[in-house]
């Protein structure tokens, strides 16, 4: 046996393993037990200004407007201001990074807000060698209150509530406090800086099903009408056929799915319509349905049928008003909200969560992931601010209905996050993304604003030892127009903890998604049709939060665009499937070589082998799963040491004609011009031509199979009917054993008694008929 081959990269795409001091102290691959062990220790120092008191008068008016500013050397951080008030509370926490400090003492100053210039109230001084030290899970330190000073040092009126320690980022204090890195960040874009989880809404497959409608009030009652039903959810839109039944009370019996989101904030609109023209439907009355009225269901269970009375609008003086009447049309539906299944939101190959909606059905977790976002290296820039080169880099993390931002660290091509995250884990054949994004929205709050991704990263759970902390250098590669390109690097730490071995082994004889899905399956066409409706949903619900994950971001996350066509991609899944054939092509050339005797030692004991397994035939199955036994085994020496990644070589990214690239990030309709949409139209004629062929010969094949009993050429199909009862007498009276030897050695007979022409056999086949002669 030999080592599996490894496929060869290119150096600056490799995965390279890194040795980081987590949590402080030992080294990535001690078991660590201490909070935040995942990442390194970042020390700040925090100020937490509080209120004061009795702050004395220093306008004209005998009011005060007063707010603190905390002064560290270079970096300065101010409260907001109050307007007369001599008392005010802040409760505003300030952090300033170890590393950047360069002065000995904290200045805290409070002063008196004026139009030309502010006034000195007093101040507070810390030396920084006198600060204590806390560490989580010790209780917050207990501000104090400090009697104010002079420039002189000298006691004035007025006092300060504060607390000052050295702390790390695992103090809770940490994700809102004012960070120093920031201080260049005007105040309105400090909100779209600060490190987030968020929930996604839990997410609903809708089934309506349209039965019938009754007594329906056409304008023109000198015609049949064609009536069809529309139904409206938020953005979602969906319509029934026409009606075979044409007349005043129509019947459909069809389902409509939609994907709904709690809270339900939307209504379900019904409006059936008749088209009157071609391009002129009229609406014969609408019902409104709210989702929290809907029954909910955990199987496929029917649910109870409801009549709906339709509303019918009519314009008065050019305003739509409703018409009262005293006899309603109705509409007859069955709804309900679907909790059996998983609504899809990502694709099935890189899924990180699949469970069903129902809560009742979510099975026990098996185990725990922790995720350390430590740091970047080697970004390139992203955008020019100022008249030079810069990148604003945070990280978005998503496993599950949980995603967690980063805060962002500011003008840093070299970036120190030390975040770290957990989740809860359901089934270990699912995946973590971790996106890198340059935040534009900092100094500009334009609507047409976007964030920039730099990369992504994907870690199959399956993948990871129990128990074991992987450390390694991501590469951050993106596939632009112009080529791929790599834009930096991001280093991760990540532990699978498993609670309960038995449980996750048994995982592994379950189907992947809920039985609903197998039971009563969806097409392949409306899950692609949802799966987009579930994307906009949560990228809308998640752009509303403070601060907004933009429909940009999450887009990439989801891999909105992973259906959409691209030359690329076909010839990578092409040489995909020859990679996975190649085990049996290999194995038919070494089959025919031993047929070819060119090992004469190794085709005597395939003799002997073949002797043994026709003789004793209860030998041949344990002889096969011994032989995937020993294959395993030595191929443990070689299982992969470290976590997947990004391969530019599978991906064939490297080697993708420019045109390629260019027709891959072309908008949907094109954008481009028509010669080159010509010319691409051309290419991709030529290409389906090659398929077309492979697939008619395929079809050929079979038809040829297909013809043997058919009489389609008579004299074909009697010689193999003759040889067919020939056959059978000749095996009914010859040893089944005997005929096997005979067979084996006419297979592997020496190529002395061999021809160069093709067997009789399959010139027989060749010469049956296919239908391709009727084709036109």
């Amino acid at each position: 046996m030999q080592r599996p081959p490894m496929m060869g990269r290119p150096e600056e795409f490799t995965l390279k393993e890194t040795n980081p001091a987590l949590g402080g102290v030992g080294s990535a691959g001690d078991k660590l037990t201490t909070t935040y062990d995942l990442v390194e220790q970042m020390q700040y120092l925090y100020v937490r200004v509080v209120k004061a008191k009795e702050l004395p008068a220093k306008d004209l008016t005998g009011s005060c407007d007063p707010y603190v500013e905390v002064k560290l050397g270079n970096y300065k951080g101010t409260t907001r201001h109050f307007e007369k008030r001599s008392n005010p509370e802040w409760n505003q926490v300030f952090a300033f990074s170890r590393d950047r400090i360069q002065a000995s003492a904290v200045e805290v100053t409070v002063k008196d807000k004026d139009l030309v210039k502010d006034d000195f109230i007093g101040r507070v001084f810390f030396d920084l060698s006198e600060i204590p030290k806390r560490v989580p899970p010790d209780s917050p330190l207990a501000p104090q209150w400090y009697r104010l000073e002079d420039r002189k040092g000298d006691k004035v009126k007025g006092e300060l509530m504060l607390a000052v320690w050295w702390g790390t980022q695992a103090d809770e204090a940490f994700p809102e406090a004012w960070h120093s890195d920031a201080a260049t960040v005007p105040s309105d874009g400090l909100a779209s800086i600060r490190s987030k989880v968020y929930l996604t809404p839990k997410l609903w497959y809708l089934r309506v099903n349209i039965i019938e409608a009754q007594d329906l009030i056409p304008t023109d009652k000198s015609r049949f009408p064609e009536v069809y039903v529309k139904a409206m959810l938020g953005n979602q839109a969906l319509r029934t056929r026409v009606s075979m039944s044409r007349g005043i009370n129509p019947q459909w019996n069809e389902d409509l799915m939609f994907v709904a989101a709690e809270p339900f904030e939307e209504h379900l609109i019904l409006s059936v319509e008749d088209r009157v023209a071609p391009n002129k439907d009229e609406v014969l009355g609408k019902a409104m349905i709210p989702l929290t009225n809907v029954d909910r269901r955990l199987d496929h269970k029917p649910v109870g049928t409801r009549w709906y009375n339709l509303e019918k609008h009519v314009i008065i003086d050019g305003e739509q008003k409703k018409k009262e009447i005293k006899f309603s049309s109705r509409i007859h539906i069955r709804i309900c909200l679907e909790g059996g299944y998983h609504v899809l939101d990502e694709s099935t190959h890189y899924s990180s969560d699949l469970r069903p909606t129902a809560r009742q059905l979510w099975k026990q977790s098996i185990g725990v992931l922790e995720l350390g976002i430590l740091n970047a290296q080697g970004l390139l820039p992203m955008k020019s601010k100022d008249g030079r080169n810069t990148t604003d880099a945070y990280c978005v993390a998503k496993y599950g209905q949980k995603w967690v931002r980063t805060r962002t660290i500011i003008d840093s091509f070299s970036p120190k996050w030390n975040e770290q995250y957990t989740w809860e884990v359901y089934d270990p054949c699912t995946v973590v993304t971790i996106g890198v994004f340059d935040n534009c929205h900092l100094h500009s709050s334009g609507n047409n604003t976007r964030d920039n991704r730099i990369g992504k990263v994907r870690i199959r759970l399956s993948t990871l030892e129990a128990d074991r902390v992987y450390t390694h250098s991501y590469p951050l590669i993106v596939l632009l127009p112009s080529g791929v390109k790599k834009m930096g690097e991001v280093q991760l730490a990540i532990r699978f903890t498993c609670s309960s071995l038995l449980n996750m082994m048994h995982l592994y004889s379950q189907p992947l998604l809920p039985k609903m899905h197998y039971l009563y399956p969806l097409s392949v066409m409306q899950l692609d049709n949802l799966r987009h409706q579930a994307i906009q949903i949560v990228s809308m619900r998640l752009g509303r939060a403070e601060p907004p994950l933009r429909k940009e971001v999450v887009e990439y996350m989801l891999d909105v665009d992973s259906h959409m066509w691209s030359m690329r991609k076909s010839k990578a899944n092409f040489f995909r499937i020859m990679g996975v054939l190649s085990p049996l092509l290999a194995v038919g050339k070494w089959f025919d070589q031993i047929c070819q005797w060119r090992n004469p030692l190794t085709t005597i004991l395939i003799h002997l082998l073949f002797i043994i397994l026709v003789l004793y035939p209860e030998l041949i199955l344990p002889t096969v799963f011994l032989y995937l036994f020993l294959i395993g085994v030595w191929y443990y020496r070689w299982r992969p040491r470290q976590p997947p990644h990004m391969d530019t070589r599978l991906s064939h990214a490297e080697t993708a004609h420019p045109d390629e690239l260019d027709e891959e990030f072309d908008t949907f309709p094109t954008s481009r011009s028509p010669d080159i949409v010509r010319m691409r139209y051309d290419r991709l004629r030529s290409v389906a031509g090659r398929v077309q062929t492979v697939v008619g010969d395929i079809a050929t094949q079979g038809e040829r199979l297909q013809s043997l009993l058919s009489w389609r050429d008579p004299r074909a199909t009697a010689i193999f009917v003759t040889f067919c009862l020939v056959a059978a007498v000749v095996l009914y009276v010859t040893p089944f054993k005997a005929v096997m030897l005979l067979a084996g050695f006419y297979v592997l007979r020496h190529p002395r008694f061999r021809r160069k022409l093709p067997s009789v056999p399959l010139n027989f086949f060749r010469r049956l008929p296919a239908r391709t002669d009727s084709m036109l």
